[in-house]
């Protein structure tokens, strides 16, 4: 064990016990890492895994991907963006990429399945201990206080199934990086807000001519059928490509609140790409592995964020964005701050010092994101009456001046300090907005 670290016991594993390692979980552990922890982090699958996801990441996740150093190379697969190209209400639109101090003009795109694995070895090569195919099934409590001191976790195979006997990992600080299960976080009773907003992500991949677009494509509206003949949905699909000679093609959705809802998004899309033009190959002999789906837990759905020595961060703290869905930029973005705060408390010299200091995290996030994530959820109020997001995309989307300060709002790319003046406008908006 590291040399240093006041709150390891002798009998723990580590300082810091990370529950998964997806991008929440492995920029944890790189972050803690660096920080001079011992960190063990725990994930169920064996990597390269599958996820859904769009594969196309803003700004604001290469912004996190630069902090810690992931290489971007397009020899490596990474495939560089320059901005939006919208469709709705008979318009198209292109909008690059905002410049600004505090993020790059642009974006990346790279599938989850190299991606999770990518973040998953540079955490290893920071110092993190990755174990594999170890499924956590629940927290380890004091018996006296009921703090977190760990977790148990069994064996599995590549198919989920038990492959040894359940054993047990202790540590001072668990993160819970276990993703919309949430398993952690239910064990210790803290649930999800059934008034916070859920979306739903469908995505399949084509192969495809416009698979080295250097545009990320979203189409703001999703039809339930041919126009004219059904109902306008509330949500978006989108097209990322990949560089690889396929795209990944995906509509989301989303409800103001987590309730379920009769829509087949499978078939949806299915019926979605069946209209788009033939030159662009997504047909069924093009499709390249099944159509899967995930729900998107958002808005800080799932509170409080901190107790008992367990941080919540991801999807497993509901940290997907209202505005666009994307969770990843987010997750990275709370794991750093988790890390920080983790880091902080082990510097202290008494217990109570370091409870106070771990306590301070969902304050710090809901410093950074509640405002904003405040915002979505009248923003999701709005657009799920789809009749509202036809008046605005077709009266919209012709304006560039709106369309660009939309961009920044929806995409969260704008200038907190400074900026122009859409960049005050929405920094006036998210300090009103109240962090609930």
């Amino acid at each position: 064990m590291r040399q240093g670290v006041g709150t390891q016991r002798e009998n723990d594993d580590a300082d810091v016990i990370v529950v998964g390692a997806g991008p929440a979980g492995s920029t944890a552990a790189y972050y803690l890492a660096v920080a001079g922890l011992d960190v063990l982090v725990l994930e169920k699958t064996a990597f390269p895994r599958e996820k859904v996801c769009g594969d196309g990441f803003t700004p604001r996740s290469v912004r996190e991907l630069v902090a810690m150093g992931v290489p971007m190379r397009e020899e490596d697969g990474w495939i560089r963006n320059k901005g939006l190209r919208v469709y709705g209400g008979g318009h198209r639109i292109e909008l690059p990429w905002p410049e600004t101090d505090s993020f790059p003009s642009y974006g990346v795109s790279r599938t989850r399945k190299d991606f999770d694995d990518t973040l998953a070895r540079h955490a290893k090569a920071a110092g993190a201990k990755v174990v594999e195919q170890m499924n956590v099934t629940g927290p380890v409590l004091h018996e006296r206080t009921g703090r977190v001191v760990g977790v148990t976790a069994r064996p599995v195979d590549r198919d989920g199934r038990r492959a040894g006997d359940e054993v047990t990992y202790r540590a001072p600080v668990v993160i819970a990086a276990d993703g919309v299960s949430a398993r952690l976080a239910l064990a210790l009773g803290i649930e999800k807000n059934p008034n916070r907003p859920m979306g739903v992500a469908v995505r399949t991949y084509y192969e495809t001519p416009r698979h080295d677009d250097e545009w990320m494509e979203s189409w703001l509206e999703l039809w339930d059928g041919k126009p004219g003949e059904s109902n306008l949905l509330p949500g978006y699909g989108w097209i990322f490509g990949l560089g690889d000679g396929t795209a990944n093609v995906g509509l989301g959705s989303v409800s103001s609140r987590a309730t379920a809802t009769k829509i087949d998004y499978k078939d949806l899309l299915q019926r979605w790409v069946a209209n788009t033009p033939a030159e662009w190959g997504f047909t069924p002999e093009n499709q390249r592995g099944p159509v899967r789906s995930a729900a998107l837990p958002m808005g800080f759905n799932r509170k409080p964020h901190y107790t008992r020595g367990l941080l919540l961060v991801g999807d497993s703290g509901g940290m997907v964005s209202p505005f666009n869905g994307e969770g990843i930029a987010y997750a990275m973005q709370a794991a750093r701050r988790a890390a920080e705060v983790v880091a902080q408390a082990n510097s202290r010299t008494t217990a109570a010092e370091r409870e106070r200091t771990l306590a301070s995290y969902p304050r710090v996030m809901a410093e950074e994101l509640g405002g904003y994530y405040s915002l979505g959820r009248v923003f999701v109020k709005l657009i799920e009456h789809p009749e509202v997001m036809r008046v605005c995309t077709r009266y919209g989307l012709p304006r560039p001046a709106l369309m660009r300060l939309t961009l920044k709002l929806l995409s969260d790319v704008w200038e907190p300090r400074g900026g122009d003046l859409s960049d005050r406008f929405i920094a006036a908006l998210t300090r009103i907005a109240p962090a609930a």
